[in-house]
């Protein structure tokens, strides 16, 4: 079953820039190269269905708002789909690398796996959140803050960044924004109680001296080696550490296993989320708890906003407008 013709909205997200450099890591830390060529890009979007293929769902109707996400197609039947956790299908496929994406006027999409958005959104604000938004808050929610924890969230001004700190002081944690010192008006303008400049200060002696024992949570959505490699000594004992961010190579937490050991520390990794999770982050967007930054580019424009992603140029999110 697919939905046919989606003319859309569509947005830019570096993931997608790392698929057409060629850097974009699977699990095993290697370059992906299982790859659809020639293939088109773009693997969140929103728009509006044109046409209906056979056996589409009565939920279904010409015009309904409809979002592209990260995976195209899950199987329903593995042990991840039965637990409500799809987006680590064994059998599953993406938009970023099986199928093509949103950087195009029309696209066929499976209708038994399709995000259903409601109609009060504006399709600009809420295509970011179909795998920036729903990646950010399930970073959060990985970490298990609770409110009135201190949260860090480091490249807390980008695309993911901005949106982790909203999120996470949606949960009612008091959170720590490092980045560029050109960041700060923008980072405590969303929500952050505290902001950092990595470029000028230690950000690990910074986060002890504002919260006493160490953060009870750390974020990081920056895809930089140096991000990660300190992070979990922001911790305090118990803490937890949630990776994001996915640098090039093979980077590694440059902590000695005995620090995680006996504070007792928590790493985890954060893989988009699953539909109710997205659902979930949409709706804060939509009552307004949670308000993406974007700047809307025309479509033309896709060469030079990769190159400012490149040069770290772009605070919030890209959203490219493919169809009038």
């Amino acid at each position: 079953m697919q939905v046919n013709n989606l003319s859309s909205t569509h947005l830019t997200v570096r993931s997608d820039l790392h698929t057409k450099n060629g850097t974009a890591a699977g699990a095993d830390g290697n370059p992906v190269t299982k790859i659809k060529l020639p293939h088109v890009g773009g693997h969140e979007g929103v728009g509006r269905i044109v046409a209906l293929g056979p056996g589409c769902g009565s939920d279904l109707e010409i015009g309904g708002l409809v979002g592209i996400r990260f995976a195209s197609r899950i199987c329903r039947r593995c042990e991840s789909c039965l637990a409500g956790q799809e987006q680590y299908c064994v059998k599953s496929t993406n938009h970023l690398h099986h199928e093509d994406g949103s950087f195009q006027e029309y696209i066929a999409l499976d209708a038994d796996y399709l995000t259903i958005l409601p109609e009060d959104v504006d399709p600009k604000i809420i295509g970011p959140v179909l795998c920036a938004g729903v990646t950010a808050y399930k970073a959060v929610l990985n970490t298990n803050i609770r409110a009135g924890n201190w949260l860090v969230v480091v490249g807390a001004g980008g695309g993911l960044g901005h949106l982790a700190v909203q999120y996470a002081k949606a949960q009612g944690a008091l959170v720590i924004g490092v980045d560029a010192g050109d960041k700060r008006d923008f980072v405590l303008g969303l929500g952050a109680t505290e902001f950092i400049d990595f470029t000028t200060t230690d950000p690990v002696k910074t986060v002890h001296e504002i919260t006493g024992l160490g953060a009870q949570a750390v974020v990081v959505t920056a895809g930089s080696a140096r991000a990660f490699a300190h992070a979990c000594d922001m911790l305090r004992v118990g803490g937890s550490l949630s990776c994001v961010g996915i640098p090039p190579g093979r980077p590694v937490l440059e902590t000695p296993i005995c620090t995680i050991v006996i504070k007792g520390l928590r790493v985890t990794g954060s893989l988009i989320g699953s539909l109710k999770e997205c659902m979930e982050a949409v709706d804060l967007v939509r009552r307004g708890v949670v308000k993406p930054e974007i700047k809307v580019r025309g479509f033309r424009e896709l060469p030079q906003v990769y190159e400012e992603m490149e040069k770290g140029d772009i605070a919030g999110r890209v959203v490219l407008q493919v169809a009038k």
